[in-house]
């Protein structure tokens, strides 16, 4: 291992930002949405169009990556970006608070706060994912990102239990209280978190990498753009998480209409399902461990067959939309949740691996570049999955023949996802891989070979309520 190559206390110190980051997001994607739906009677298009902006805000990833290529520092990045995303959620409470009496102003002042709040999680979710690339050696990088993610998760489990009881009994003073809070906490947790971790092996780190120059932006991306192995991994990201996140918002919906759920039961599907995703990204970890001398799988074939898993599961609820309460509906979910961790965490290595192969040293550009993609697909993928299960049941008679409708098309996402990602190279950057008698022996196990980094990916994963971290 390099003397520069961070240790797992290092991991969990950047873990630990992420979670700060989940933290903020979860107040803001669920408790926000749930009061203007519920406690005000807004109409649940309002947030839902709120969080669909955050993430288009979002396409200023690629050129918060370029920030930190051209610098060559990233803690700046990681710090303000967090100050930014807190001062939003901030603003996003006292805009629902604000909504109460003022719907005008109150929504002038959200769109103002989940602008800031999408600029904040770009710079500080892609500069923390391209120093956890640039500083975790090859054989850790997967294993890292594993824990990253699980320590977001946690992040979104403990801030919503506890925000829970704090909100209870809910009052509009609770509520900016109680975000405020957990926004100023994030924001003092983040620069004691990365206090001289990046100083670690910075001077070995000057002598070994090239600086690279501040040309423009455009240059820079147009050069990874024309990178095949980026543009169809940019590709394979924009729609594995379009199918991934349509039907993020329906599957509620669906138990309680088509299967009889109470609201308690079809809530506790997010658990259920999430609870999966954990198994799915262990299995995938452990996996591309090296035990007695043999790996179980590479990254491209647990992202490839994550994928088509994922789809399998999708039939199945398409089965439960048919065939109604005789269908094992909660196992489906469970395993939906599986298999969408196996192939994310997958696909967070390679992404690793992938983004420090290049012309040159483009990290940054390349971890925005994916990351823009995912947050895209999020934010189309709320919107296409309620529109569609909208217009399938304004055609479709039956409910639950009109969400498997819907269900069917997510799982043809994922076969196309699965093929795009077969035929991606992670092992050369080189782009299609080649037939399998000759791929084989370049197909490494699950963990990358060179300098690069994941996803948030819930990021990539974003495994999580919509946070694109």
């Amino acid at each position: 291992m390099s003397s520069r190559g961070f240790g797992w206390a290092q991991v969990a110190r950047l873990g630990l930002v992420q979670a700060c980051l989940g933290s903020v997001i979860v107040l803001i994607t669920s408790t926000l949405n749930r009061v203007m739906v519920v406690e005000l009677a807004l109409p649940a298009l309002l947030p839902g169009v709120l969080v669909a902006l955050h993430y288009m805000v979002q396409m200023a990833r690629p050129r918060m990556g370029h920030g930190t290529d051209v610098g060559r520092r990233c803690t700046p990045w990681i710090i303000g970006g967090m100050a930014v995303l807190s001062s939003g959620g901030a603003l996003a409470a006292l805009a629902t608070v604000w909504m109460g009496t003022n719907v005008l102003g109150g929504t002038v002042l959200a769109v103002l706060a989940f602008s800031l709040i999408g600029l904040g999680v770009s710079a500080c979710g892609t500069s923390l994912l391209v120093l956890l690339a640039k500083r975790v050696d090859a054989p850790r990088r997967a294993g890292a990102a594993a824990l990253v993610w699980l320590m977001m998760i946690m992040g979104f489990v403990i801030t919503a239990s506890v925000a829970g009881k704090l909100l209870d009994p809910y009052s509009p003073e609770r509520l900016l209280a109680v975000t405020c809070g957990v926004a100023l906490l994030a924001f003092l947790i983040t620069p004691l978190a990365l206090w001289g971790l990046e100083r670690q092996g910075a001077a070995e780190a000057a002598t070994e990498e090239t600086r690279l120059p501040a040309h423009a932006f455009r240059i820079a991306l147009r050069e990874v753009w024309e990178d095949n192995t980026a543009r169809r991994f940019a590709i394979f990201v924009f729609v594995s998480m379009l199918a991934y996140s349509a039907q993020d918002l329906i599957l509620e919906p669906f138990a309680g209409t088509v299967l009889g759920y109470t609201p308690g039961e079809s809530t506790s599907l997010s658990g259920l399902q999430h609870s999966g995703v954990l198994v799915g990204m262990l299995l995938a970890t452990l996996a591309g461990r090296e035990w007695r001398g043999r790996r179980f799988g590479s990254l491209r074939l647990w992202t490839a067959w994550g994928c088509a898993a994922s789809a399998l599961a999708m039939a199945g609820l398409v089965m439960a939309g048919i065939v109604g309460t005789a269908w094992p509906f909660k196992p489906t979910v469970w395993l939906l949740g599986v298999a969408n961790g196996a192939f994310s965490i997958a696909a967070i290595g390679s992404m690793m691996q992938l983004a420090g192969q290049g012309k040159r040293a483009s990290e940054g550009v390349r971890m925005g570049l994916w990351g823009a993609a995912q947050a895209i697909a999020f934010g189309l993928g709320g919107l296409i999955g309620t529109g569609a299960s909208d217009l399938a049941r304004w055609f479709i008679a039956n409910p639950g023949v009109a969400y498997s409708s819907v269900f069917a098309l997510e799982a043809l996402a994922f076969v196309v996802a699965g093929l795009l990602a077969w035929r991606i190279d992670t092992s050369t950057g080189g782009g299609v891989v080649a037939p399998a008698s000759t791929a084989r022996g370049n197909d490494p196990g699950l963990q990358p070979t060179r300098a690069g980094p994941a996803s948030e990916a819930a990021p990539l994963a974003s495994a999580q309520p919509g946070a694109s971290t």
